[in-house]
């Protein structure tokens, strides 16, 4: 079914930090909307511009013909789309699309599933953070069917212009995966770097203005390592669920028999930061291992 306009009517599920954001950009981009989230109240802004609010993640399903998800962890994403009054319980015919980081097997076993009950589904998981997310600048990593992939392409790039189809079920989660292998060891040299710079008494935000454009640059040194300089710790990627993708990481690559120490490592010490009450402060703040 479409509207008026011959646009799909698109559901949401999951307005936190990033998917807020992204919510906003389909309505802006003239496709009726509906949502679920578990606080209501984060969807205030999006009800107010017109969205349409579902009280479960079942009745939004049967409201629409493209359903959105970006929740926390595998078993949310298992809940949402396979519990009782689920997604899958009530879509008829619909495109899935989910964009939460989450485990590859299970990503497999949803697109089992849509396909016996006559719905497509995509495992299009997402990198760029909040910022990614306000500016509408994500990547995103698909895995599923070439014609799943052609009909979510306008949808997608609502929200981010690099969009790579890696793949069947499943391939989209693995990408990710190696997304955050390479951020992982990444963000250990920043922190490792500027620990350094400072023990040397050198003062950082010139430091930065050296090697934030020579071969160390990127997003992790230029943009978390101002914000490390700045004392500027707030989420833009909480580190309880950074530390959730390294857990998935890291079970995937010990059952393909890959030894990964500085995965391992990363994972170690941000279990650590965690577990001194930290888990709620963006990645950057794996900076307090080395005494900020």
């Amino acid at each position: 079914m479409t509207d008026a306009k011959g646009k799909p009517r698109v559901g949401f599920i999951g307005l936190g930090n990033m998917g807020r954001s992204m919510a906003g950009h389909i309505l802006n981009g003239g496709y009726p909307l509906n949502v679920y989230n578990r606080s209501r109240d984060k969807a205030d802004d999006l009800l107010a511009r017109g969205a349409v609010w579902c009280d479960t993640p079942g009745a939004l399903a049967a409201a629409s013909d493209v359903v959105i998800t970006i929740v926390g962890y595998p078993r949310d994403v298992e809940q949402v789309y396979l519990g009782e009054n689920g997604i899958l319980a009530c879509a008829r015919n619909a495109l899935l699309i989910d964009m939460t980081t989450s485990s590859p097997e299970l990503a497999v076993r949803i697109a089992a599933e849509a396909e016996k009950k006559g719905c497509r589904a995509l495992d299009a998981p997402v990198s760029g953070g909040d910022i990614g997310a306000r500016d509408a600048k994500l990547s995103i990593m698909v895995g599923g069917a070439q014609a799943a992939f052609d009909e979510a392409l306008p949808i997608l790039r609502l929200m981010g212009p690099a969009i790579v189809l890696q793949g069947g079920p499943g391939a989209g989660q693995h990408t990710k995966m190696c997304n955050q292998i390479v951020i992982a060891s990444t963000i250990m040299g920043v922190c490792e770097g500027l620990a350094y710079g400072k023990a040397a008494g050198l003062d950082l935000p010139t430091v930065l203005k050296s090697i934030g454009g020579g071969a160390a640059s990127g997003f992790q040194l230029n943009v978390l390592g101002q914000k490390i300089i700045d004392g500027d710790f707030a989420p833009g990627f909480f580190v309880e669920h950074f530390l959730k993708d390294l857990g998935i990481a890291l079970a995937e690559a010990e059952r393909m028999q890959l030894d990964l120490p500085a995965l391992a490592l990363a994972r170690q010490l941000y279990q650590e930061l965690a577990e001194q009450g930290h888990g709620r402060l963006g990645t950057q703040a794996l900076f307090k291992h080395y005494g900020a």
